[in-house]
């Protein structure tokens, strides 16, 4: 039996093969990011609603048990402490920062789309 010691028995990919792989994954890439970043924008909105709702609450027991009236400020020193209605300040995750606002008025947060409907 007579062998070409010439013939060529490399293995592995062609560089056609490896632009197409790297095309598609380029492609994958390009829809799975912008997606990504709505869907966590959307999560940061939700827990800043949950925030406000948090401190809505806090305000409304707050006034009940302080005999206070539609229009009569809250203000953080009196809703936010460890004995006090909550323990913590919430944070915004999207970075804003929260306005408590009179009693009867919802309190706001300064990212825009983060409000109580």
């Amino acid at each position: 039996m007579k062998t070409n010691r010439f013939q060529s028995k490399a293995h592995g990919f062609t560089l056609v093969e490896i632009m197409i792989v790297v095309a598609i994954m380029g492609l994958l890439v390009g829809i799975a990011v912008p997606n990504f970043v709505k869907s966590r924008t959307l999560a940061q909105k939700n827990v800043c609603i949950e925030n406000l709702t948090q401190i809505e609450s806090a305000k409304q027991v707050w006034a009940l048990e302080s005999s206070k009236k539609e229009g009569d400020p809250a203000a953080e020193v009196d809703l936010i402490g460890p004995t006090l209605y909550i323990k913590l300040m919430p944070e915004c995750p999207a970075g804003g920062g929260y306005d408590f606002k009179v009693i009867g008025t919802p309190a706001s947060c300064n990212q825009p789309g983060h409000e109580i409907q």
